[in-house]
């Protein structure tokens, strides 16, 4: 797979084509790619809302009206929209579910090599949460990641995608009831085709130089 063509070709879909659904064998394959994103000690803070229903659609972009309804029909014309949420702290309970998974996954060798990894993984934990104080900020980053998997996975798949900032987390917050689960909205991507009325796509992508942007040592 040439990845250089695919980061050459995908670009922000301003307008889709409402009558087109993506497939439901690419979804389930976009999704899985989402579910194996990396993160920082394989702490996976996050959770991912799919809106696929006229109804659903129409739940998330309540988040844009006020303030943000340029990206109103990107939510309401896409075929898929995928909501990214943050864990708003790092419970116990979560580090252990992924420890026992991990080890259900067959990662560890011994008991040795479980306690080492769950002992490394508390460790930056701690570090972010009592020393840099930025525990949220660096879960947040981790779900980034993910969005980065998903956008160059949408593009794989031969499709069009949006991420979203521009909406107003607490309302989504409230309309999907994620703080009372320890979730917040941080990112949302919107999926599908484009319509002929994008005007994005027919410009130029447009990047710094290469002499700007890498320094080799």
């Amino acid at each position: 797979m040439d990845t250089v063509s695919l980061a050459k070709r995908r670009y922000t879909t301003k307008a889709y084509d409402a009558a087109r659904k993506i497939p439901q064998a690419t979804i389930d394959a976009l999704l899985e790619q989402l579910r194996h994103s990396p993160s920082s000690v394989n702490s996976q803070p996050w959770h991912f809302i799919v809106a696929d229903s006229a109804e659903g659609k129409a739940r998330l972009a309540k988040s844009t009206v006020d303030g943000y309804a340029y990206n109103t029909p990107k939510i309401l014309d896409a075929s898929h929209v995928i909501v990214f949420c943050t864990r708003t702290e790092m419970t116990e309970a979560h580090l252990d579910t992924v420890l026992d998974q991990e080890a259900a996954d067959g990662r560890f060798r011994d008991e040795q090599a479980r306690a080492g990894q769950n002992q490394s993984r508390r460790h930056y934990v701690n570090l972010h949460r009592f020393d840099q104080k930025d525990l949220q900020h660096w879960m947040e980053k981790q779900t980034y990641l993910a969005l980065g998997t998903a956008l160059l996975g949408a593009a794989a798949h031969g499709l069009d995608a949006t991420p979203i900032e521009g909406f107003d987390s607490k309302i989504m917050d409230a309309e999907l009831g994620l703080r009372e689960q320890g979730y917040t909205s941080v990112v949302v991507l919107s999926l599908g085709y484009r319509s002929e009325a994008d005007f994005n796509a027919g410009l130029n992508k447009s990047r710094l130089p290469a002499a700007k942007v890498f320094t080799f040592l």
